[in-house]
């Protein structure tokens, strides 16, 4: 199968461009730079899309990248690489001559309302709630497509956790020398997902033809951020105790986007499980065995 694959050089584009190739399908990027195996956003918009089987969408800009303050410019960063590329790709897909037989869109599970109580699959109500969740609603609104010559798959994400990269890069050394603890209250949700399985399930949105719709890219095992905290440092042999007051938090990243850390949502791979997908990392003591061996 032939693979265009938007904003693929990040962390998760690496790992899924990993599998892929190992499963025998060929992967072009969308990229700002031109090189080998790879077009740019500008070339799409001028030339169209290039002849492909299935296409998908990693773009945008590190929403809880620390090194940036949460102003106007960053919003609007953070809207545009997500709704412009979507946009771009979806119209390029719906102008082809032949279009894909599968188009693939990551966004998150920010589109559920945070809460320490309900419990959501891809079916529960979201998407209005706060900055994130309306960027979710008008992420997946760009995405989609007019008709049915192609097959449409969103998938939400959790916190993706992966060697070398993704929110553990942040986390791993307080832990290591024994200051990691929980954030905030620590009873807030964690939605989770080992960087193999949203590869892994990914894939399976690509190659299998009777999935279309939203999944969340989540485990199946829920927890808790002092849970999570917990289990973390149970895997490094490291005690956690040390709580990350909210205070900080906001300090950090700015009071909208310290939501994303504070609060959290119980979310259920439903649908994803009915798919028939098998997760290779259900459990999140296995799953952070892996990413720190």
């Amino acid at each position: 199968m032939r693979v265009l694959v938007g904003g693929g050089t990040g962390f998760i584009g690496t790992a899924l461009t990993k599998l892929l190739n190992a499963r025998g399908h060929e992967v072009t990027f969308v990229s700002r730079q031109r090189g080998p195996g790879r077009i740019t956003w500008d070339e799409l918009a001028t030339s169209g899309l290039p002849s492909c089987d299935a296409a998908i969408n990693l773009a945008g800009e590190n929403i809880l990248n620390p090194l940036r303050r949460w102003n106007e410019t960053f919003r609007k960063e953070v809207l545009s690489s997500r709704l412009e590329t979507t946009q771009l790709l979806a119209k390029a897909i719906t102008k082809a001559p032949q279009p894909p037989k599968v188009w693939v869109l990551v966004t998150g599970v920010a589109y559920y309302q945070p809460s320490l109580t309900a419990e959501y699959d891809e079916d529960s109500p979201g998407g209005d709630f706060d900055f994130f969740s309306n960027l979710v609603t008008k992420w997946e609104a760009a995405a989609r497509l007019p008709g049915e010559s192609t097959r449409q798959v969103v998938v939400r994400s959790g916190v993706v956790l992966g060697r070398g990269g993704g929110a553990i890069g942040h986390m791993l050394l307080p832990f290591r020398l024994g200051l990691g603890g929980p954030i905030g209250s620590g009873q807030q949700f964690f939605p989770w997902i080992h960087i193999g399985d949203l590869a892994g399930i990914l894939t399976y949105a690509l190659e299998a033809n009777h999935v279309h719709g939203v999944l969340n890219g989540v485990a199946p095992s829920s927890a808790t951020n002092a849970e999570f905290a917990q289990t973390l440092g149970a895997a490094l042999g490291r005690p956690a105790f040390i709580p990350l007051p909210s205070t900080v938090v906001q300090a950090v990243f700015g009071r909208e986007r310290a939501i994303m850390l504070l609060e959290g949502q119980k979310v259920t791979p439903r649908r994803t499980l009915a798919t028939g997908y098998q997760y290779s990392f259900p459990e999140l003591g296995a799953a952070l065995k892996e990413v720190i061996a």
